[in-house]
């Protein structure tokens, strides 16, 4: 056995074991609650998230990978899917010829607009109605931290 590696100890296993059940099950539930409720694919949900929170509804793909933690190929591909369905188009990039953005459209928002209350509902009952403001906190710093440090290793 590598006696450099750090192995897990117990408490550790059962930690990290506990996040990955998690993050799976709220991740899977949630996915199925929006297909089920709004027809929206929890990836489609992703990508329309992305582009309402930025104010002119557009992103480059290559920030859209990068905050969605995708691969090129799959950007790609998924958005030509969302823009078969109208609810994105491609722009080419005025600035840079090798570069395009990904813009929402307004079907798009009227997608988001009809799932985002009945998805944030789910996110309460399954997740925030049992944790404690200060478990939510402690949450988001700990969430904060982590975050930090893989976005430092991308850069």
């Amino acid at each position: 056995m590598d006696e450099t590696v750090r192995w897990l100890t117990t408490e550790e296993q059962h930690a990290w074991r506990g996040f990955l059940r998690l993050s799976e099950k709220l991740e899977g539930r949630l996915g199925q609650l929006l297909q089920a409720e709004s027809n929206v694919s929890p990836a489609d949900f992703s990508v329309l998230v992305q582009l309402t929170d930025v104010p002119e509804g557009r992103l480059r793909y290559q920030d859209l990978a990068r905050a969605l933690e995708w691969e090129k190929s799959r950007t790609s591909h998924h958005i030509a899917r969302m823009a078969g369905r109208g609810l994105v188009v491609r722009e080419e990039c005025p600035q840079d010829g090798r570069s395009a953005f990904v813009v929402i459209t307004e079907a798009g928002r009227a997608v988001i607009e009809a799932a985002a209350p009945r998805h944030v509902e789910s996110v309460r009952e399954l997740f925030l109605d049992h944790v404690t403001p200060a478990e939510l906190r402690m949450l988001a710093e700990i969430s904060d931290r982590i975050v930090s440090k893989l976005d430092e290793t991308l850069s």
